[in-house]
């Protein structure tokens, strides 16, 4: 783990490099955002393959909800019929999954590299740089403590908290239109037990976003806010005929 680390500091270190003339004291910031939508472009293949998952669990949302009216109360049978429809039309419950499950070890390893005062038995060369006056192995609330709220180094997570905001809005917003064209059970049918809480909690998962931007180094918080951003844009393209889909619950990313 040590050597991996060590390589990927010095990947980090040579993107910096790279766009030190453009970025000057913030390129190391940059090199993560350009980390980051490569990350994303690798990931993006999935993206699709979930999207085509989505719609083709639309469009057995008819059978699903025959098989609701066939079991009523009988939740176990339900389940067991609803994963043999799955099985039958070949469409995976999990696809949705995947794009955030890939991008997991990315976030991580950048929690990791800029939470590590040694990288290899050496001092991590990456704790000092900043993104503008913000260190970048630093968290919110160590800007607090330099300046405030109001700080130089507090209006940088100010300026990220603003772009998390409007992104979770936005995806409220877009999530709640969805929910409310999905078509809702059919008469008589049994709606699946704690599926009303889950959608009430869905539409404001996106905000759940700006605790983690606050309590991770910058780093992974400059991962997270440029991910949440790819994804609102990647969902509206990739979703956009689908009004009725049940969306993904956010996430990182």
């Amino acid at each position: 783990m040590s050597a991996f680390m060590s390589v990927f500091a010095s990947l980090v270190e040579r993107f910096a490099d790279l766009l030190q003339p453009l970025f000057h004291a913030s390129a190391a910031a940059a090199a993560i955002v350009l980390f980051t939508a490569l990350v994303r472009l690798l990931v993006h293949p999935l993206s699709r393959a979930s999207a085509r998952g989505q719609r083709a669990r639309a469009r057995l949302q008819p059978q699903v909800a025959a098989l609701r009216e066939k079991h009523g109360s009988n939740n176990e049978k339900f389940q067991k019929a609803l994963l043999a429809l799955h099985a039958e039309k070949k469409v995976s419950p999990l696809s949705g999954c995947l794009p955030s499950l890939f991008q997991m070890p990315a976030f991580f390893l950048l929690y990791h590299l800029f939470s590590s005062s040694t990288i290899g038995g050496e001092a991590n060369a990456l704790l000092g740089h900043r993104l503008l006056t913000a260190p970048l192995g630093g968290r919110w609330a160590d800007a607090l403590g330099h300046g405030g709220l109001l700080g130089t180094q507090g209006l940088v997570y100010l300026g990220l908290f603003t772009v998390v905001a409007v992104v979770a809005t936005f995806n409220f917003l877009r999530t709640r239109r969805m929910m409310a064209a999905a078509p809702a059970p059919a008469a008589g049918g049994q709606q699946v037990p704690g599926i009303g809480a889950v959608n009430r909690i869905v539409p404001f998962m996106s905000f759940f976003t700006l605790f983690t931007v606050a309590v991770v180094p910058l780093a992974a918080a400059l991962y997270v806010v440029t991910s949440t951003t790819w994804s609102a844009v990647e969902r509206a393209v990739l979703y956009r005929d689908m009004p009725g889909a049940a969306p993904a619950a956010a996430a990182l990313v």
